[in-house]
């Protein structure tokens, strides 16, 4: 790995050979909590073969599975460095967004290889399924012998492609399996208590609908940002090769670069919960509202609550009524979380 990081030397992320564990084995690796690089995992599949053939067949084969429907397509001028940011005055995005059929879009990208004048050219997240319908077929990836509940609740696939490219460190509350499927990716990760020390940024708008932090890593501001280097003490770094596949859990942060002129990332989303269950980050945002301005003494109070019915031992609230009296304190199921949704959109409605 060749291209070296402003940020000095940092922990490496745990690597290990051979494909992904399976049953009983991943169930131990997700509950050690931490982030962990399998090396040529995916290396078989015929989309990290293409590419390591060449960037064009890599293209042509994404053309071969692409359902025809436009993509979207985010371009930043050659001053943002790749980094799809905000505006210096933080009113704005450093980019735009266009949607565009996709071979030209390819072909653009293969364009700029050479090109020392090339701006940043960036398919976003894109769904496989919806838009690469024949890309599973041939690069294959299975869920299910990981986790059972992953073959009822398989979580979203997406596709990643661009030039040299960085995407701003932020988190996601789901649980993530990243392929490096063409090209070299480098993650940078930290713990989700690190987050204060990240700076995150506004909560709307985001530059890809997640929180980001303002730290700027190819140029850190350490005045501006103190703490930044507490957080680069817990960091990990993750550089990845085409066909590595790194695996880490919901709500670490990271900061993904793309280091070559021509990229691919597949990244798997899922949780271990029913599709059912809501997102946190919505109850973050109503917390913002109903809690965060409150007297101390009554934010300490409903603090305890919460540790009583949300983050202690789920059976305890209800462990002393009887069955049919316990409403959504009883472990919820589909019938369960209609209900108990109905009833918040009814307070939220006042």
């Amino acid at each position: 790995m060749t291209d070296a990081s402003p940020l000095g030397a940092l922990a490496k992320v745990a690597m290990r050979d051979g494909p992904l564990p399976t049953g009983a084995a991943w169930e131990a690796l997700m509950a050690e909590g931490r982030p962990v690089l399998f090396k040529g995992a995916a290396s078989d599949w015929a989309l990290v073969k293409a590419g390591k053939s060449s960037a064009a067949e890599a293209a042509d084969k994404l053309k071969s599975w692409h359902s025809g429907d436009p993509v979207v397509v985010y371009r930043g001028e050659l001053e943002i460095g790749g980094r799809f940011f905000y505006t210096d005055a933080v009113d704005g995005f450093n980019f735009k967004a266009t949607r565009e059929p996709l071979s030209p879009v390819l072909d653009e990208i293969l364009g700029t290889i050479g090109d020392e004048g090339a701006g940043a050219v960036y398919i976003g997240s894109t769904d496989a399924d919806a838009y690469f319908p024949g890309f599973r077929a041939e690069n294959p990836f299975d869920l299910g012998a990981l986790h059972p509940m992953l073959t009822a609740y398989p979580g979203l696939a997406s596709l990643w492609i661009g030039n040299r490219t960085t995407a701003a460190c932020h988190y996601d509350y789901s649980h993530n399996i990243a392929v490096a499927a063409v090209g070299r990716r480098r993650f940078t990760l930290f713990p989700p208590d690190q987050a204060a020390n990240l700076y995150p940024g506004p909560l709307e708008p985001t530059p890809g609908g997640q929180v980001v932090s303002m730290v700027d890593f190819t140029a850190p501001d350490m005045a501006r940002f103190p703490r930044f280097a507490e957080a680069l003490k817990a960091a990990e770094v993750a550089d990845m090769e085409a066909g590595d596949v790194l695996v880490y859990p919901a709500m670490w942060w990271h900061n993904v670069e793309a280091l070559d002129v021509f990229n691919v990332l597949v990244n798997y989303w899922w949780n271990a919960v029913p599709a059912y269950i809501d997102s946190p980050q919505v109850t973050l945002l109503h917390a913002l509202l109903s809690l965060r301005d409150r007297p101390a003494d009554e934010k300490a109070a409903w603090k305890s609550l919460f540790d009583y019915y949300v983050f202690g031992d789920p059976a305890r609230p209800c462990a002393h009524l009887p069955e049919g009296a316990q409403g959504p304190l009883a472990p919820i199921d589909d019938v369960t979380a209609r209900r108990l949704r109905a009833l918040i959109m009814r307070k939220l409605q006042r």
